[in-house]
């Protein structure tokens, strides 16, 4: 035990040194997290006004088209620039960035409605300008949009129009807002205290996922330190007092798993209080022990899987070049893959699949399980064991090369 403790303390100090390395342990994930709740604040607040911009060209100049423009205002999340005098107009403004979008109403718009008078097969048809710089997913999105509003302003001239023809003054008095029920979107979050309850924000989206990223980043000063040590002869001379190599490793998990634990302490701090001051949302944290518990027991997990993997490649690597880019591309792969930098439910299904492979995956799932789901220990076990599962192979596999290449 007095030699573990010095190995700790020897640790411990030799971390403390590395000011670069722990510059990027804690900086990095703290303003990853920062700017990623911001950017996607939007991508996950149900019914937040997007910043992308659009016009409509009314060329009908219509009773029927300026109810439609209204009407589609009302619906779009999209922020609305105003009018536009004729399509040359609309283009121009795309072409510059002003704006992502431009609707066209055509002249003869209002008589094409189910009340007006022209024929069907002369009804003029809308004409959506899109910059194709837009992602395809907000240009459906926005055509969506105009086609709903589209469908309930002819619904409700349909209707106003039967009600002249059986003299019903209810239907031809008929308020547009009440053609449609307001649709009240929540999150399931399985048989809790609290089943159903508000969207999470983007803060309860990004800090999971960009904590367990940096949390592998550990790999950085790790092998910096055991590469060093192996270079200067430290590591010769540890075996020459017969000091088992296992317990040398041993003396490398707890500083640095110390490290990681800070890590998830501070990025946590700043989902509750930085990202609020910067005009995001705050993270919100489970209530309940249970739940508390639950959300170290993934950090533990995480923290012990990132931990033995940096072994494991500091045992690989023979230079700090080589740790670093085996480590960093590792890292990223495996976030790449395990739904850290894109979600899991864009990828098609093969991709979701080879998700299930990457450690990054399970621990993002033991934090949305407790985090977003408010689920306790029991549903915390599974990608908790698989991690600490993880974590021993690594380990195992470090011993293993080190004993071989160890001086005798």
């Amino acid at each position: 035990m007095t030699r573990l403790l010095a190995l700790w303390r020897k640790e411990t100090i030799a971390l403390l040194r590395d000011r670069h390395g722990l510059a990027a342990l804690f900086l990095m994930p703290m303003i990853f997290i920062l700017v990623m709740s911001l950017a996607l604040r939007d991508a996950f607040d149900v019914g937040a006004a997007s910043d992308l911009g659009y016009a409509i060209v009314d060329l009908d100049h219509s009773a029927a088209s300026a109810r439609y423009a209204e009407g589609l205002r009302r619906l779009l999340t999209f922020r609305d620039t105003g009018m536009l005098a004729d399509e040359a107009a609309a283009r121009a403004a795309l072409a510059d960035g002003r704006i992502g979008f431009a609707l066209v109403l055509p002249a003869g718009f209002g008589a094409a409605q189910p009340d007006g008078a022209a024929p069907r097969e002369a009804r003029p048809a809308l004409r959506l300008l899109v910059d194709p710089v837009v992602p395809q997913a907000l240009q459906t999105a926005f055509r969506l949009h105009t086609e709903a509003e589209l469908g309930r302003f002819q619904a409700e001239a349909l209707l106003q129009r039967l009600g002249r023809t059986l003299m019903i003054p209810e239907l031809q008095a008929l308020d547009p807002a009440t053609l449609a029920l307001p649709v009240e979107v929540l999150a399931a979050r399985g048989s809790g205290r609290d089943p159903l309850a508000a969207l999470p924000s983007s803060v309860q989206q990004s800090v999971p996922a960009w904590l367990i990223f940096s949390m592998f980043f550990v790999v950085i000063p790790l092998s910096a330190v055991f590469i060093a040590e192996r270079q200067h002869g430290t590591l010769q001379r540890l075996a020459s007092q017969q000091l088992p190599y296992a317990l040398v490793l041993a003396g490398k998990l707890l500083p640095f798993f110390v490290v990681n634990q800070v890590q998830a302490v501070l990025m946590v701090l700043v989902g509750l209080y930085l990202v609020p001051l910067a005009g995001g949302e705050a993270l919100v944290l489970p209530a309940g022990t249970d739940a508390l518990a639950a959300l170290w027991l993934v950090s533990a997990a995480v923290s012990a899987a990132a931990v033995c993997w940096a072994l494991l490649i500091a045992s690989l690597a023979r230079t700090v070049e080589q740790a670093t880019v085996i480590g960093g591309v590792g890292n990223i792969l495996m976030g790449a893959v395990g739904g850290i930098m894109v979600p899991a439910f864009f990828m098609p299904a093969f991709m979701q699949q080879l998700a299930q492979l990457s450690p990054m995956a399970w621990a993002l799932e033991g934090f949305h399980r407790v985090l977003l789901q408010h689920g306790g220990s029991a549903q915390a076990i599974g990608p908790a064991a698989a991690l600490l599962c993880f974590a021993l192979a690594a380990l195992g596999a470090a011993l293993i090369l080190n004993l071989r290449s160890r001086p005798r």
